[in-house]
């Protein structure tokens, strides 16, 4: 955004026709605190994502699952990394950012948080439960997967363009976590046995990645995608994602 153009143009009114703000200069108070909370959001999730993916990498029935799960936990880290980057650059402390919070701790199993948020970090609730085994950890990420592609691919449209940039660049990555995902659940339901123990972990964790998903507050959204952060709502999206799961489901012969 120019100075020229500042000058002339209200901010809404530049962003609602495409504009992109490109230093932290540019931006007013409230445009800042709802792209801090965005980003906020994202680094807390991938961090947290990372830390519950980590324990479950040697519980891999090869060593092919094992380097495809360790790939994700790094990736994640590294997209971590790269949004923190520019927090840094609005003034956020991130010296320390990676040690502020508990990772992975998580709560009891049979906890029902809904889209609440719980502690003090960022994350979204759903990376507040506990991986229990390979096979959970495997339908977690499919679900969550798809989930996390359609909000990347939202980020990457978003009004602050350096942040934009990285969100263009982390997309193909999730896409493939997400790939990753499906063709480890389709090798798990080719073994006698695991339908039942699939189907049950899809009852557990397709609520809570619902919840965690199309939470937020109406305003908040609203806010967001006055000032170009978002292309629509927190339902939109969370309906983009049920139909994405009942097609992955129908495929796999799991709906």
């Amino acid at each position: 955004m120019t100075s020229d153009t500042a000058d002339t143009m209200p901010l809404e009114a530049y962003l609602a026709q495409g504009g992109k703000l490109t230093t932290p200069e540019n931006a007013p108070p409230r445009y800042r605190g709802e792209l801090l909370r965005l980003m906020a959001t994202f680094i807390d999730s991938e961090l947290a994502g990372a830390a519950g993916f980590a324990d479950i990498i040697n519980q891999g029935p090869g060593i092919k699952e094992r380097i495809a799960a360790s790939r994700i936990v790094l990736e994640k880290l590294d997209h971590a990394e790269r949004v923190l980057a520019v927090m840094g650059e609005f003034g956020a402390d991130i010296s320390r950012y990676a040690n502020h919070h508990p990772w992975a701790d998580r709560v009891a199993r049979d906890s029902d948080l809904g889209a609440a948020r719980h502690g003090a970090d960022m994350r979204l609730a759903v990376l507040h439960y506990p991986l229990q085994d390979w096979l959970d950890a495997v339908v977690m990420n499919v679900l969550m997967g798809h989930a996390v592609v359609i909000q990347i691919d939202e980020f990457a449209r978003l009004s602050y363009q350096p942040l934009g940039e990285i969100f263009r660049a982390i997309l193909p990555r999730e896409l493939r976590h997400t790939e990753l995902g499906e063709e480890g659940l389709r090798k798990l339901l080719q073994e006698p046995g695991n339908r039942p123990l699939v189907a049950t972990a899809i009852a557990y964790w397709r609520p809570r990645v619902a919840a965690s998903f199309g939470s937020g507050s109406s305003a908040h959204f609203e806010t967001q995608k006055k000032f170009g952060l978002r292309q629509t709502g927190n339902a939109e999206l969370a309906a983009a994602w049920e139909r994405q799961v009942d097609d992955v489901l129908r495929t796999a012969g799991m709906a």
